[in-house]
């Protein structure tokens, strides 16, 4: 089985090559021929109906769920997919961002009822690391969701991994109260993806009534028994899905199949979260508490999480400043570095340095210099020396570390600076700079950001050469 702890979650991954699956969908009874094909970064995951014309494609995405009877299913474009919620669990345990779906029917194969042929397929095929970083986003405080009628209870906690429990209740004698949990989805490949869909022996009766469960197999479904059954019902059933010998075992449970493990509705519950709450559309990382899912409640949880994200994600990256903490590099280590001195000297200290970004401290105070002069009585930092400063901030980034101190960093260009707010005395500027291409002959290109507190007051791409300091003849 393919482990997501077997890969860098820190960039986007789709799949090596085609997969061909082909099987039955268990609402439509349609015959399906299913391939899911690599997708370039950023695509997400997109079904595309083969079998209409313009061959149309839908989003995985919660803004395009249409129906929750049952399964999930999504539409848009003219295109509708349904019970996607398998698959889209498998994508995720399976670390899958970016993918395209294509179908020539209206429903994903039911296969046996759980993602675990899905998550075969992908792991003997394997996947492809993408040149592109993948973006997880974290909360900022509780989400929660409540169906009182349903008795639904979900809440999605700030948490630094993706770990679920799932607690289902349906007054069943036989079910009971079930609890289903994983820590992390690298656990989903082995703990939960074999878990298959189930459903009661008088809902069974009343979907064959009503036409339903076209593709219905006892191969893909446990029937649970919880209410008296005649012989006659029982055989009933087993002669449409033309099994020999069905009973009721001792468990309640029809004997068609059996548990792959004690707990396995709970856990197919959980399955049924993940792939409902990939319809987020953004990576997150959370620790979700759904008592009694289905999924109307997922993706109505799905809706509100996204709706969080993103009235947060553009102060994602806003770097946070903690004063008690360390620096990396003091003002005397910076003028190690530097050739900069008092006046001009923009930077007091580096508190978070890596290869590709460094992020700054600026304390504006009244005694700053160019405050006599730059509109006395109604003090404001002039906008060129913001840049200077972010421009210090990048040569910190980028001038190599070096015995002789032999580098020094001249900006080229400046290109869509933008100043969204005054700075004023009393200001903490906290300078982000980030490397955008990776360093090519001594040339660098950088995206620089200015924040007070968590404000943007000043942004701009920068493109800097780093050269040899001249040899001065003594």
């Amino acid at each position: 089985m393919l482990l997501q702890n077997s890969i860098n979650t820190d960039f986007q991954h789709t799949l090596a090559s085609d997969i061909q699956i082909n099987g039955v969908g268990i609402h439509s009874g349609a015959t399906v021929e299913m391939t899911l094909k690599p997708a370039e970064p950023n695509t997400g995951i997109v079904f595309q109906r083969v079998d209409l014309p313009n061959q149309p494609v839908v989003k995985a995405d919660v803004d395009n769920v249409v129906e929750t009877t049952r399964s999930t299913t999504i539409e848009a474009n003219g295109a509708r997919v349904s019970t996607i919620e398998h698959l889209m669990a498998a994508l995720v345990g399976c670390g899958v961002d970016n993918a395209v779906v294509q179908l020539n029917a209206p429903e994903v194969p039911i296969l046996d009822g759980s993602s675990a042929p899905f998550v075969e397929a992908i792991a003997s095929t394997g996947i492809q690391q993408q040149d592109a970083a993948k973006v997880w986003y974290t909360l900022q405080h509780n989400i929660s969701f409540v169906d009182e009628g349903k008795k639904v209870e979900m809440v999605a906690l700030p948490y630094h991994e993706y770990r679920i429990n799932t607690l289902i209740d349906f007054n069943s004698p036989v079910l009971g109260t079930q609890h289903a949990a994983i820590n992390s989805i690298s656990q989903f490949a082995e703990e939960v993806a074999p878990c298959r869909t189930f459903c009661f022996f008088h809902e069974l009766e009343y979907l064959l009534d009503n036409n339903l469960i076209k593709g219905g197999d006892l191969n893909n479904a446990i029937v649970v028994v919880d209410r008296p059954v005649s012989e006659t019902q029982v055989q009933r059933i087993a002669q449409i899905f033309e099994k020999d010998n069905v009973k009721v075992n001792e468990g309640g449970i029809l004997n068609n199949l059996d548990l792959r493990f004690p707990n396995e509705p709970a856990r197919h519950k959980l399955l049924d979260v993940i792939g409902d709450l990939a319809l987020v559309g953004f990576p997150f990382k959370a620790h979700i508490i759904a008592n009694r899912p289905g999924h109307a409640s997922n993706v109505a949880f799905a809706r509100k999480i996204k709706e969080h994200i993103k009235k947060y994600k553009n102060k994602k990256d806003i770097p946070v400043y903690d004063p008690a903490k360390p620096p990396v590099m003091d003002v005397h280590a910076i003028e190690k570095k530097l050739p900069h001195r008092y006046p001009f000297l923009l930077v007091d200290k580096i508190i978070e340095l890596t290869e590709k970004y460094v992020i700054a401290v600026k304390n504006v105070t009244y005694n700053e210099p160019f405050f006599q002069g730059h509109f006395p009585g109604n003090c404001v930092m002039p906008g060129v020396l913001q840049v200077e400063a972010l421009a210090q901030t990048g040569g910190l980034l980028t001038i190599p570390d070096d015995p002789e101190n032999d580098y020094d960093t001249y900006f080229l260009k400046i290109d869509n600076c933008k100043f969204k707010q005054k700075v004023v005395p009393g200001d903490t500027l906290v300078l982000k700079m980030e490397l955008m291409n990776p360093v090519r002959r001594g040339i660098c290109e950088m995206k620089g950001t200015i924040f007070v507190g968590d404000k943007l007051v000043a942004e701009a791409d920068m493109v800097a050469q780093i050269v040899k300091k001249p040899k001065v003849k003594v």
